[in-house]
């Protein structure tokens, strides 16, 4: 997978699980990892070696994320243990810029993050070949002719950050 697409899948897969909301931690003690329960484990293992040093209120935040991520069904789980994995894989310099394009992709009107889930949605359908060829083609271009690429390929644009264009998600 592409740099380019690493944010912006952590970006949609954070919206659509609805933890975008921030976080008003009350408990301030750490959990130790040996402290979780298996299913919490299951689901938090590609955090195990930095549980211990993560500060208390981003252990409460995993862990509610983790009763969400439960709920789901097994293939949901593993893509989201994937995501993770994804993230912990990713420099702080990626992590801040998806940090940046989810708080810019969350002051979007609704619909405009409806349009730019489904357009990545069918993004996700191409084959491979030609979403890195689409891929190349919007970098190319100057940001003012990004308007018009919807008009020239019939909706298959590549799905960018808010921080692109935000006239055109």
């Amino acid at each position: 997978m592409t740099r380019i697409l690493r944010p912006i899948l952590f970006l949609l897969l954070a919206a659509l699980l609805g933890s975008i909301s921030p976080l008003h931690a009350q408990d301030a003690s750490p959990r130790p990892w040996n402290s979780l329960d298996p299913a919490q484990r299951e689901v938090l293992a590609p955090l195990q070696s930095e549980w211990n040093s993560m500060s208390p209120r981003k252990q409460t935040h995993m862990l509610k994320r983790a009763e969400r991520w439960v709920t789901l069904p097994p293939q949901k789980r593993e893509e989201v243990r994937q995501h993770i994995a994804r993230w912990q894989l990713m420099t702080p310099d990626e992590r801040r810029q998806a940090r940046e394009n989810m708080r810019k992709f969350q002051q979007l009107p609704p619909q405009q993050r409806e349009q730019l889930h489904a357009t990545f949605e069918r993004f996700q359908q191409l084959p491979p070949a030609q979403r890195e060829k689409l891929i190349r083609e919007w970098h190319a271009l100057p940001p003012a002719e990004r308007l018009h690429w919807d008009e020239r390929h019939g909706g298959d644009r590549p799905p960018q950050s808010p921080s692109v264009n935000r006239n055109h998600p």
